[in-house]
């Protein structure tokens, strides 16, 4: 079940909604065969079991489809309508009152959900945060928070969703501008990321955070690699170099290229220049300095996306593995960037800083 998409699960919970509207009477018992076909084509179509009630119960969560959608509508209908001169963001909270008790039930699944994040649970925080917009329907905090989860689950699309939806409803929660760069940045969107993160900076005011900033500036390089390789005649060995160190490519980065690159430039006879082919990995992992690094790569995989998605460090990997042995270490370190991206992994706590998928200005801790 945990292995289902995002479109799996809806596509289960659309079965739902048509099998439950023949039984609830929405639709005529002469219909039922109608729908039958129409749920056997959606099943077959995306691999789904609609008789697997576990998987159903899993996809839907505390709420149907028809559910869903009504607080969707109610979302919809209060950002077409703003208060007549209004100007603060909180015009586009739904108009129906939420009581007090029901404030306090969200908030307080809010708080358990916040638990199952820190504790890497994500499917439950998921969960948890849907039940609290259940009951506190349009609150940005609870959805920017299922956007980060959504996140580290890598389904980001639909944290994409979440976190425009939280943008649309309090452009002043900056988080969730953070959340949004994230989810765009690892759907290929770099450019969109690029204006998530701008928004963010506007309205954290003061020039913006450090983390928003180095999110937008990693998006920023990201957009010039893009157009650079538009303006230049690609090979299908370049296209293929690219497809698989992109940012959002997904998975994670050869660790012998790796390997390749880091132990060719540290160990003895790998100086400018130096060849010599694949070096011994457990010496390498012997090394402090290198085995710390490798914890910090390993707890979080989308920092070595990103590292490996820096076009020095992919050019370099292609020349390694072209036969042309290695560049000058030193004269690749002058590359601030580079050697700001070194200084954040040997810190540990410095890598989650304000790049997209390193944590801090994507992800974040939950409000």
């Amino acid at each position: 079940m945990s292995s289902l998409t995002s479109k799996q699960r809806l596509a289960l919970a659309i079965c739902d909604f048509l099998n439950t509207s023949v039984t609830d009477g929405t639709l005529p018992a002469d219909d039922k065969d109608n729908i039958e076909v129409a749920v056997n084509c959606i099943a077959e179509s995306f691999k789904v079991d609609p008789a697997d009630s576990a998987a159903v119960s899993a996809a839907i969560g505390s709420q149907n489809l028809a559910q869903i959608y009504g607080v969707y509508e109610k979302l919809k209908g209060s950002a077409a309508k703003p208060a007549a001169g209004a100007t603060s963001s909180t015009s586009s909270v739904p108009p129906t009152t939420v009581s007090e008790e029901d404030k306090k039930k969200a908030e307080s699944l809010k708080g358990q959900g916040n638990r199952a994040m820190s504790q890497q649970d994500y499917q439950s925080a998921i969960d948890l945060y849907s039940q609290a917009l259940a009951l506190h329907p349009g609150n940005a905090i609870f959805l920017s928070n299922r956007a980060a989860a959504y996140s580290a689950l890598k389904d980001h699309e639909s944290a994409r969703a979440d976190a425009e939806a939280a943008v649309d409803i309090d452009p002043k929660y900056t988080k969730a501008w953070s959340r949004l760069g994230l989810a765009r940045f690892a759907l290929g969107d770099a450019k969109g990321a690029m204006e998530a993160y701008q928004a963010g900076i506007d309205n954290e005011g003061n020039g913006g955070s450090e983390a928003m900033k180095k999110g937008y500036e990693t998006a920023k390089r990201r957009v010039e690699e893009l157009e650079g390789d538009a303006g230049r005649s690609s090979s299908p060995a370049a296209r293929g170099a690219g497809a698989g160190a992109g940012a959002g490519a997904g998975g994670m980065p050869d660790l012998a290229s790796l390997a390749s690159m880091f132990g060719g430039g540290g160990g003895p006879g790998g100086g400018a220049g130096g060849g010599g082919g694949m070096p011994d990995l457990s010496s390498i992992m012997n090394n402090p300095m290198f085995a710390s690094m490798a914890q910090n790569l390993m707890s979080n995989p989308d920092m070595m996306n990103n590292l490996m998605s820096n076009p020095r460090l992919r050019q370099m990997a292609e020349q390694f593995g072209s036969g042309g042995g290695m560049p000058d270490m030193g004269s690749l370190m002058n590359d601030p960037n580079i050697a700001d991206m070194a200084r954040n992994f040997m810190g540990g706590a410095g890598g989650a800083g304000g790049t997209p998928g390193a944590g801090g200005a994507g992800r974040g801790a939950p409000q």
